[in-house]
This record gives C-alpha cells, sequence and structure tokens, in this order.
C-alpha cells in the first residue's frame, strides 16, 4: 500500500483541474474529448492538458488522463496519435477499460503507467492479479465490493499493484456502469459516456388492458424512483477504507462544477489529514467540519455505497438533491481589507456570505457594502461575472469561494 493514501480528485475542465489541486487533491482525473466515458463535461483540449499537466506538477500533484470508453474499429485508428501527444504533455498515467486499448498504449507509449478502469469490472484477487501481469500499475475497483472483499484482494495480490476505490459521489444502479437503459430508451450509451440516466427518472405502473390508467409504485407521495440509487459518502469510516488496503481514494464527479469538486475535495482532504495524524489510533473521530462541508455542496441522499454489504447501499425516495447552499463567486485577490470577486450568483446587501479558502478554513461575514467594477455603490450583485468589491477584516486566499445559505421563501 502506498502510505499516505492519495487523495484523487475528477476535472471535467481545466477550470476545475486547478481547483481541485489547490484545494487538497494529490491528484486529477481528466480526459480529452474522446475515448474518456464522459460526453457531458467540456473536457480539456489537448493544449489545456499539457496546460493543466504543468499546473499540477508545478505543485507536486499528478494528471491522470482517462481513455476508458469501448472504442470502435475505426476509432481504434485515432488513438495512437492521442496517446503520444498525451504522453508528451506530460500525462502520468492512462486509465484503460478494453484490452486493445492496453496494447496499444504498451505499444506507443510504453513508459506511460496504466490503470484499469472500474469500466473493467474488477471484482477479486485473480481479476486483479492477472490485470498486473499484463503490465497495469493500478486497479480502479469495482463499486460493489465491500470493505473485506477489498482487503482479500489486497492480501493475495502483489503488493506493488495499487489498488483505487471510489469514496463520494453519485452512484451508478447498475454494475460499474454496464447498464443498457440509456442505449435502449434514447440511443445515448452509458458505455460511451452519453448515459441520460433513466434510472433517475420516475417511473409508474401500466396494466395491459388498462390504458392510460397509471398506477403509483409507491414509495412516497413524490412518486417511486425504483433505480435511484443514493449518493456514496465514505468520510465518516475513511479510516476503514485506508485499512482494507486502498492506495488512491477517488472521488466521483467529471461533470460536476469547479466549486463542487473544490468543496469535495477539501472535505476528504481534512478527512484523510485526521486519519493519518493518528493511523493506530484505536477510534476514528470525523471531524464535525467534514461533513458540515459536504452537506454544502448539491448532492442526493447519503450512503455507504456496498461498503458494508449490499443492505447498506440504499436508494433514496426521491430524484431531488439537498441544495441548502449557494454558490455566489470566487474571490480574486484580497488588498488593504478588501475582496475582489467574481460573480457566480446573485447576493445581496444584507446577506450573510461565507468562504471556503483553499486550506480548508471556512470565513463567515456580512458585508457593509459592495462597489461595482467602477467603484459606484450597488445593493446586489444580479449580473453573470461581474466583477465587484466587498470589504472583508479578514484576509482571504486567491481562488476562496463565495457562497450563502439558501433564502427560505416564507
Amino acid at each position: 500500500m502506498l502510505y499516505p493514501p492519495e487523495l484523487l480528485s475528477p476535472a471535467g475542465d481545466l477550470t476545475t483541474l486547478k481547483y481541485a489541486v489547490l484545494f487538497g487533491a494529490d491528484a486529477v482525473y481528466c480526459a480529452l474529448p474522446k475515448f474518456g466515458m464522459r460526453a457531458a463535461p467540456v473536457n480539456l483540449t489537448p493544449e489545456e492538458l499539457a496546460e493543466g499537466c504543468v499546473f499540477a506538477h508545478a505543485r507536486g500533484k499528478k494528471v491522470y488522463l482517462t481513455l476508458n470508453t469501448l472504442p470502435t474499429n475505426d476509432e481504434l485508428a485515432e488513438l495512437p496519435k492521442a496517446m503520444e501527444e498525451a504522453a508528451q504533455a506530460g500525462v502520468d498515467a492512462f486509465i484503460i477499460a478494453d484490452l486493445g486499448v492496453l496494447a496499444l498504449a504498451k505499444k506507443h507509449t510504453p513508459d506511460m503507467e496504466v490503470h484499469f478502469s472500474t469500466q473493467a469490472g474488477i471484482t477479486n484477487y485473480a481479476a486483479a492479479a492477472a490485470a498486473y501481469e499484463m503490465g497495469v500499475k493500478r486497479v480502479v475497483l469495482a463499486r460493489e465490493l465491500s470493505l473485506v472483499e477489498i482487503a482479500k484482494i489486497r492480501d493475495r495480490c502483489p503488493p506493488q499493484l495499487e489498488l483505487e476505490a471510489f469514496v463520494h459521489g453519485a452512484m451508478c444502479m447498475s454494475v460499474s456502469g454496464r447498464c443498457l437503459l440509456s442505449s435502449y430508451m434514447t440511443g445515448r450509451s452509458g458505455n460511451r459516456g452519453e448515459c441520460a440516466q433513466p434510472c433517475r427518472w420516475k417511473y409508474q405502473l401500466l396494466e395491459e388492458k388498462r390504458p392510460g390508467q397509471y398506477m403509483e409504485i409507491g414509495e412516497d407521495e413524490g412518486g417511486s424512483y425504483i433505480l435511484n440509487a443514493n449518493d456514496l459518502c465514505t468520510a465518516p469510516f475513511i479510516d476503514l477504507l485506508c485499512q482494507a488496503g486502498i492506495d488512491s481514494l477517488k472521488i466521483e464527479g467529471r461533470a460536476k462544477t469547479f466549486y463542487y469538486v473544490a468543496s469535495v475535495t477539501s472535505a476528504y482532504r481534512r478527512a484523510l489529514d485526521a486519519y493519518l495524524q493518528d493511523p493506530a489510533a484505536e477510534e476514528f473521530t470525523l471531524p464535525d467540519e467534514v461533513l458540515a462541508e459536504l452537506n454544502k455542496t448539491s448532492h442526493r441522499h447519503y450512503s455507504p455505497g456496498f461498503y458494508f454489504g449490499r443492505e447498506q447501499a440504499l436508494q433514496t425516495p426521491s430524484h431531488s438533491y439537498v441544495r441548502e447552499w449557494e454558490f455566489l463567486g470566487t474571490v480574486d485577490r484580497w488588498h488593504h481589507g478588501q475582496a475582489d470577486c467574481t460573480q457566480r450568483s446573485k447576493f445581496t446587501l444584507g446577506d450573510t456570505i461565507e468562504a471556503l479558502q483553499p486550506d480548508g478554513s471556512v470565513v463567515e461575514w456580512k458585508p457593509d457594502w459592495i462597489t461595482d467594477e467602477t467603484g459606484q455603490r450597488i445593493d446586489a450583485t444580479p449580473h453573470p461575472m461581474m466583477k465587484y468589491t466587498i470589504p472583508c477584516p479578514q484576509e482571504l486566499m486567491p481562488c476562496s469561494l463565495l457562497r450563502m445559505r439558501k433564502h427560505i421563501d416564507g
């Protein structure tokens, strides 16, 4: 096992990559426009990938490139060039699911480290060991494994083989993304990074001889979401994940905003650091601020996933998200008691706001005034991406994230 474990964060674009690094990630995983199992994010251009590698490496962090789709015959011809360009950009590893892609990587970028994607479906020690024998440095374990099963894989595989597991984020109702619902219902294949997430939709029952009569399947008054998995949250037992032999703790979310990624990364950075302060302690106590932070980002109800067995892998009663906080913007710089900011959502004079800083600390205050870019006093920040200045007596770090609790109508 690598020590200490790596904290690995998602990056759907260059901005998110930088925020993940600044807020505590040891490594990030991202994709080019093709071959990356996520069609929805912006993804990175080759030029942005090179810039991201420079940014991360300058801070001692790593960048992994996902090449984990199952390419067609025609697409295979494009892969060697993409791999060679990514290697030149400074990527530290490829994340691969397909044996043909693995063979191409070994041929065209022989010095590149290779990780087997969760799409490869590694669920046992024999599969993990076979991957190692094929030259794979790390396997991203299937999300359906328990802590006991992971410990067994660790015990029966070469110690040089690294194990990576998801610790936070959305869960797929299928086995590690092998779902055909989206492809069947919408023509958008989950295995091509285009999942329409029909498991999140609301369903009713229709009886063959009673057309037009829709019946609730039942769960609550909001309807039934019979396939809708809860979000994964492992922060309270991050000690057990480390003790099971996981080398890399992976946060899900390449389709998420940079605010979400920064906030969740910051929370898990604090959780992991709290454990590493005394890993031999008989009992791990999660700092209160970790769960407080994780509840300030948009999320479904949390569960421990499959780590304690299938009975704990819960479904949420609805498709709705918990959204109690509003992301307001970023701090560009602080000087002489004032913060220059860029707007992402509106706030009004009199609102209490807070700043999450890259070091994980949180500053709360109520600004006495707001000025626009011309120096004129204003009462609110209604315009997208507008520049404004507010007073803040405490120094704020650049790239701090501003937010406030949402107003409750009535």
